[in-house]
């Protein structure tokens, strides 16, 4: 489910805004490709409570705010979520990124994929995904892509 995610994010949504997906077309595509069609049912579900998900998510919201708490974890989350992964979720809520309300609806959104364990770099992925797909988040989802993609390391003589 997870690579159907990324190839779907990659290939048909990252930079063309206001998609309109056919469906059945895009399930032929992913079966032609080698994907598992319960693979792709979940995976086109899951978008769906996504874009779903983003209509509450407008009004609720608030960007701006910068409050800080301290996040209790569930069992099922530190589950799936494991140490490294909760503490880039803090990190990124450090660096203003997320915000409480965007790191809620990332949890949540994670918590509802068909998958045991979450790698650092699955969540990385799922972080651009939700951010790219909230409306107002267009700054820090440019932050978090030039903070992941467009670093430099720079070798001290």
């Amino acid at each position: 489910m997870f690579e159907i995610l990324i190839y779907l994010f990659e290939t048909h949504i990252h930079g063309e805004s206001g998609i309109s997906i056919n469906y059945e077309s895009l399930t032929n595509d992913l079966l032609n490709i080698g994907f598992q069609r319960k693979d792709i049912y979940n995976t086109l579900r899951w978008l769906k409570n996504l874009s779903s998900c983003k209509k509450n998510i407008i009004s609720s919201i608030d960007l701006n705010s910068h409050q800080i708490s301290t996040r209790i974890y569930t069992e099922e989350e530190c589950f799936r979520l494991n140490s490294d992964c909760r503490g880039f979720l803090l990190f990124l809520e450090q660096l203003e990124i997320l915000t409480l309300d965007t790191r809620e609806v990332i949890i949540d959104r994670i918590m509802e994929l068909d998958v045991d364990r979450l790698s650092l770099e699955d969540l990385k992925w799922i972080v651009l995904i939700i951010l790219f797909n909230i409306p107002g988040c267009e700054t820090v989802y440019r932050k978090l892509e030039n903070l992941l993609f467009n670093f430099k390391i720079e070798v001290i003589h």
